[in-house]
């Protein structure tokens, strides 16, 4: 998931193994529920060594909060940092959509198809899809959730939505 820089010195090493710690626990605590204090190890991960995977990750938190500013500023500093990463354009996009922004998403959403450091792309096709729903490019949407399933054959709210679109051009 996190893997330290190349170029990491020597005198690093140990702060950056700390930083991944709190990450860890973060995200464990993430998993849990627990969300106050995987906000505490995200930013004490983030004080140590700031990483993008920290940033997005402390604003998916804000987000289960609905803190979606706060979620969203976490993402452009991920971006700021490392903006090969696609997880943190599509997770704009999600809570842009979460805040009824449906044309605003649609560019981090592309964004996120584009980046070269993305592993669930369909992730971002899928949602690409839900925004084109709202905007009313159905089209492109029905295009895009059948992207989605391609990539991810197993991915149901894709395949569910490719069919309720289907089923409406009928």
């Amino acid at each position: 998931m996190l893997e330290p820089p190349e170029d990491l010195p020597d005198d690093q090493i140990e702060v950056w193994q700390q930083a991944l710690e709190y990450f860890q626990r973060g995200y464990r605590m993430q998993m849990q529920g627990d969300l106050a204090t995987a906000i505490q190890d995200y930013r004490h991960s983030l004080r140590l060594f700031p990483t993008a995977e920290a940033h997005t990750f402390l604003g998916w938190a804000y987000a289960g909060l609905q803190l979606f500013d706060a979620a969203i500023a976490e993402c452009e500093a991920a971006i700021a940092l490392a903006p090969d990463l696609g997880n943190p354009y599509n997770d704009i996009g999600a809570y842009l959509l979460e805040l009824g922004r449906p044309a605003e998403a649609i560019p981090w959403f592309e964004q996120a198809i584009a980046a070269p450091r993305y592993e669930m792309r369909a992730y971002a096709f899928f949602n690409l899809g839900r925004a084109c729903e709202r905007t009313g490019d159905w089209l492109r949407a029905i295009d895009c959730f059948q992207q989605a399933v391609t990539l991810h054959p197993d991915y149901h709210p894709a395949q569910t939505a490719l069919h309720v679109m289907l089923g409406r051009l009928n």
